[in-house]
This record gives structure tokens, sequence and C-alpha cells, in this order.
């Protein structure tokens, strides 16, 4: 009972993010309390872990060299620092906790998932009855926006601040879904299950999320290898695009601004006043930090001084937007801005060297590519559309994706296997 209620609110750290108690000197979000209740506890149990201080041991001494050059400062360094710290540490903690059981912790988290489609699925309703306390919980949730479409709808965001941030969250779920759907696998969804997640996934009309559903049919077609299923998926990427571009006001309007703005350089009022025009600001300032610094990048927490320097809107005929100033919008761009080459290569490293492949003679007993396969596509969307170390658990993943590369995959093996793979943790 006890390992039950643990369990749920170790999940709120990753679902709620949409509640925080001050914004400065850092944001307090929910989660850090539930840090602070566990550490003890954690602490008392294990000792203090090694993994976290050899993992951030390079950054932190990067950090602190670029905070004498002149490029970063105390305040943010140790903001950014401290954060992936105490998330890295805390979601370390709960692998052991739960004795590195990767399949359960998966299986939770997808139950997490369908209960907040369904939350937003009855805020897609609420709205259309005109049930105010049923869709918008502004008065619930301080950090949370209503969203609505360019036809005057709701796009649903669930418990989370923004309808890009419920879809990325949804990222592993559709694929488990898509999997079940497609090839009748019952071991994570069933069907109702899978046709709520993707449900709300559609309602969200979030094009960050129409692109992880992208992903898992390229990664479908990578486990599965032949070249009549790789066919069937370029077909219905290609089907599904035109629908969405043809029938979806907001995706049209984001890839015509891409277009216009990564193809023809076209900087008119339409598409630098829209979310690509963001990422395209980001990405050229994430460049021009990283031709600066290119190995060790500028330190964590400095993008925010990058942007100061490098912003396209500095420039008197642009708008004033400073949305993502700190987070880059992207990993993988405040990676390449705040960590270099050091940063990008070893992330890159880390998917290729853990990512698990389905076998050719897989006999649908071993589940762990599909582990793997649905965790890389929040890991992909996160380097694509979500700037934040730490926001949502995203350590909680990282750890997910490795676990489940580097552990035996049967209970046989878990049991009689010596020399299996664990970091474990310093105990006193």
């Amino acid at each position: 009972m006890y390992k039950k209620i643990e369990l749920f609110f170790i999940y709120v750290t990753i679902f709620f993010s949409s509640i925080t108690y001050f914004k400065e000197p850092f944001e307090g979000y929910l989660h850090y309390v539930i840090f602070m209740v566990f550490f003890p506890f954690f602490i008392i149990r294990y000792g203090f872990p090694k993994l976290p201080f050899q993992i951030l041991f390079i950054p932190f001494i990067a950090g602190v060299m670029y905070i004498f050059i002149g490029s970063n400062t105390w305040p943010q360094f140790l903001k950014i620092f401290l954060g992936i710290f105490l998330s890295s540490t805390f979601y370390y903690y709960v692998f052991q906790f739960y004795d590195l059981d990767v399949e359960r912790l998966y299986k939770v988290y997808l139950l997490g998932c369908v209960f907040v489609s369904l939350v937003g699925i009855f805020q897609y309703f609420s709205y259309q009855i005109g049930f105010y306390e049923g869709y918008d919980y502004r008065p619930f949730l301080n950090k949370w926006g209503l969203t609505k479409n360019l036809t005057g709808g709701l796009r649903i965001n669930s418990i989370f601040s923004e309808p890009s941030q419920f879809a990325i969250m949804l990222g592993p779920a559709s694929f488990a879904a898509i999997h079940c759907l497609v090839f009748g696998s019952r071991k994570f969804f069933n069907v109702f299950e899978s046709s709520v997640v993707l449900i709300a996934l559609l309602l969200s009309t979030s094009s960050t999320g129409y692109i992880g559903v992208f992903l898992v049919v390229i990664l479908l077609g990578i486990n599965y290898g032949k070249i009549v299923n790789i066919l069937f998926g370029i077909s219905i990427l290609f089907i599904a695009s035109s629908m969405l571009y043809n029938y979806i006001p907001e995706f049209k309007t984001r890839m015509n601004a891409a277009k216009g703005l990564w193809i023809d350089g076209d900087f008119s009022l339409d598409n630098i006043n829209s979310s690509s025009f963001v990422l395209y600001n980001n990405y050229t300032i994430a460049l021009k930090n990283f031709e600066k610094s290119p190995i060790f990048g500028t330190g964590l927490g400095s993008h925010q001084f990058a942007f100061e320097k490098y912003s396209l809107t500095s420039d008197k005929k642009f708008l004033d937007i400073t949305f993502n100033k700190s987070d880059a919008n992207s990993l993988f761009l405040r990676l390449l801005s705040e960590t270099g080459l050091l940063g990008v290569v070893s992330m890159l490293l880390f998917l290729f060297k853990f990512f698990v492949k389905r076998k050719p003679n897989d006999l649908n007993d071993d589940f762990s590519w599909v582990i793997s396969s649905s965790i890389l596509v929040i890991i992909l969307l996160y380097l694509l559309r979500q700037g934040n170390y730490f926001i949502n658990g995203f350590p909680f993943f990282l750890f997910l994706y490795y676990y489940n590369s580097v552990l035996p995959k049967t209970p046989e093996l878990k049991e009689n296997d010596e020399n299996k793979p664990t970091l474990e943790l310093n105990k006193n």
C-alpha cells in the first residue's frame, strides 16, 4: 500500500508541472516539494549516489569556467545546474527504490497518460456544452493557459500548461497505442486505452504531437524492417500530412510559416508572429553561440545571455518576441548553445548506444524494443521542441531508456545473472 502511495507522488512529479509556488529566484514547482519529502528517506536508505556527480562533473567545470570568462552568471548557472542535479538524483533513487523494474514504471507512466487523456477529452466536451469549470483550469493551476485554435475552438491541454507540452508527454503512449491498434498487441494497452490517447492527441491540434506520430511510424518501420512496411509507413505519412495540412488550420499555418522562414527567408509579419519564428530565432542564436564556443558551449543556463546578444528581435523591424529566451525552445539547440559538441555528441551517442531494436524472430515475449522506441519518441520531441532539462521528469525517461537497454529482459535472467549491468548506489 505504501509503495502505491509513493508511486502516485512520484508520478505527480512527472505529470503536474502547471503548479508553481513562486517565480524568483527560480520557479518553485510542486515536484520540488515532493523531492524534498522523499530525499531524506532515500539518502538514509541508499546513501549519496555517485552517478549524478559523474555525469555533471564536466558541465560543472565548464560552467564555472565560463562564469569567470563572463559568458554566464553564478545565479543563472546554479539555478539550472542544481535543477538538473536534484531531478536526476531523485529519479535515479526512484529506479533503485523499485528494483530497476523498468516494465512496471513504464506501465504506470502509460496509466497516467490514459488519465490525462481522459481529462483532456472531458475538457473538450465541456467546452462544447459551455461547462466552464470543466474546461478552464486556471482557478486550480496557476501555470496553465486556455488555448484557442484559429477558428475559435478549444485546443485541449488537459492538466498541462499548453497543448504542445501535453502532446509531448503523450509521445511514448502514442507509440504503444499505434502498436496496439496496428499489430494487435495488448501488452501495454487495450483498444479503448489506445483510442483514448490518440483521440486526445488529435484534439490537442499540436504540430509537435503530430510530428511525434510521424516518428512513431518511422520507428515502427525501422523495427519491423520489411520494405513493404517501410513503403506503407511512407504512404501513411504522406496521406496524414496532406490531411493535416488541408483540415487543421494551425498545422497549415505553422507549416507555411516554417517554409517561409527556413526555405524562403521570408520575414513577413505572418511568419515572424508564430511559434516557427521562435524556433528559427533560437536556431540562429544557438548557432552563433556555438561558433563562439564549439567544444563546451558557454555553460548551463547561459542561453538567455546569448539570446540578448544574437536575437533577430534586436532588429527594430521585428516584433519584440522573447518567448523561450532561456530554454531555446529546443533541447538540441540549448545543448548546442550551452554544452557545445560535448553535450550534443554525448546525447546522440547515448541514444544510439542504448537503442533496443526489435529482433526479426521476436515472438512477442520481449517488449523491450517497444519501450525503447516509445521513450525515444519523447526524447526526440524534447530535442525538437522542449528546451527545459528537467520539466515533466525528463531525467526519468533518460533512465528508463538506459535501464531498458542494459538490464536482462526476462525474470529468470534477472535472478540468475550475477553480472547484470547496473549503476549501484553507494550504501552506507
